[in-house]
């Protein structure tokens, strides 16, 4: 019996297309090689100062990766239309938790800044990098909303622009001066991106650069770090210290490495190595032929993400899927240069590698994001514009 049916599917066929596979053997990889570095640089620090407990970092590492995990699942299997509708409740969670770092009860302070949250089980949470997953796809978002709008002259950038600077002007109040300019730089970056007038970013710039000079200027160790970075060779034992010892380790390293177990897993020239610096454990244990490793997977890496953001047919998953690979490429690149000396020292992790539980869980639910963007069919010229797609049968055979 032959019929002609006329089926109604309740998910976008595009989801049904497989993620990029490619991608997610990337993010395996940094994920594996940065536990593995971990492990053997965090030893010795980890013995001294918490019971001898050796793998101290390495097992909080794991448990806060396989919550990371979760929320990689979750933000590949949710669809694009209900991830885009949940962001306002994101922003509003985003900025409470920001809020709650100023109430001493529920909040840590370390180094005279209150930027974790107390969770169970002795460990916290660093709001500041929920914010940079929140203001990706906010800004994705309003992108997208603004391009449906026929009218250029009708489009307007000053709200989302208003929200961007609260949400920077919150890691600002934590002291996290490192994070708020690295904020600023993935905002521009999007808003680039996507199409966007620039012209407000000139007299932004008028007002922004004194004050910024200004806010450096009101904290001593915001201008130790500059002087210490124009002037390398001073200070050696006090403010260049760290960032002298990176490079001892880096060139100790040579071309294939002093091996795993050996250099800064049992000398710890470097204080709290598995955190910033964490780099130049790799890099002494591994050689030159490890740096050229790690540039390979993250140049891999790079490479199938902005593939995924500039060939998905969804608008709002595109721009989102270029913040998220920006922000941990970029923050990336940032963390070798002041490992290398070429900028001045900050406190922004290495993805994948340094320790943090809040960094790793993020940096895993954005790389959830960037493969879900990338199960969207190539061939799809026009934005999902529809949740139904109809499905078409010209002939069924019924037994």
């Amino acid at each position: 019996m032959m019929n002609q049916y006329s089926f109604v599917a309740q998910r976008p066929s595009q989801e049904y297309h497989k993620c990029d596979v490619f991608f997610l053997i990337s993010v395996l990889l940094l994920w594996g090689v940065g536990l593995f570095t971990m492990f053997f640089c965090s030893q010795n620090y980890a013995a001294r100062f918490f019971n001898n407990d050796s793998l101290y970092f390495v097992k909080r590492q794991f448990i806060c990766s396989m919550v990371g995990f979760a929320l990689f699942f979750a933000f590949l299997l949710v669809d694009m239309k209900t991830i885009k509708k949940c962001i306002f409740y994101l922003v509003i969670i985003t900025l409470i938790l920001c809020i709650l770092t100023f109430i001493k009860p529920l909040s840590v302070e370390k180094n005279g800044a209150r930027r974790w949250l107390k969770m169970p089980f002795h460990f916290t949470f660093q709001t500041s990098e929920l914010v940079k997953f929140t203001l990706v796809l906010y800004l994705a978002s309003y992108f997208d909303k603004q391009f449906e709008i026929e009218n250029i002259e009708d489009r307007d950038v000053l709200p989302c622009v208003g929200m961007f600077l609260l949400m920077v002007l919150f890691v600002l109040l934590q002291k996290d001066f490192s994070t708020s300019l690295f904020l600023v730089l993935i905002g521009i970056l999007m808003f680039y991106v996507s199409g966007s007038k620039l012209k407000w970013v000139f007299p932004f710039a008028l007002i922004a650069i004194p004050l910024l000079v200004l806010i450096v200027a009101t904290e001593q160790y915001r201008i130790e770090r500059i002087i210490g970075f124009l002037r390398p060779d001073e200070n050696t034992n006090t403010i260049n210290y760290q960032v002298n010892a990176a490079k001892n380790a880096i060139t100790a390293g040579g071309a294939w490495g002093t091996g795993i177990g050996q250099g800064l897993s049992k000398l710890n020239s470097i204080p709290e190595v598995q955190a910033d610096y964490i780099f130049a454990g790799w890099t002494e244990a591994m050689g030159f032929v490890g740096v050229i490793i790690y540039f390979c997977l993250l140049g891999f890496f790079a490479w199938r993400g902005y593939r995924t953001a500039f060939k998905c047919p969804n608008r709002f998953a595109a721009y989102a899927a270029f913040g998220c690979v920006s922000v941990i490429v970029v923050q990336s690149l940032i963390n070798c240069m002041v490992v290398c000396g070429l900028l001045p020292s900050t406190g922004i992790p290495l993805p994948f590698f340094s320790v943090g539980g809040s960094s790793i869980m993020v940096t895993l639910a954005m790389c959830g994001f960037v493969l879900n963007a990338s199960r969207c069919d190539d061939s799809y010229d026009e934005p999902l514009v529809s949740s139904y797609d109809e499905i078409n049968i010209d002939t069924l055979t019924v037994l």
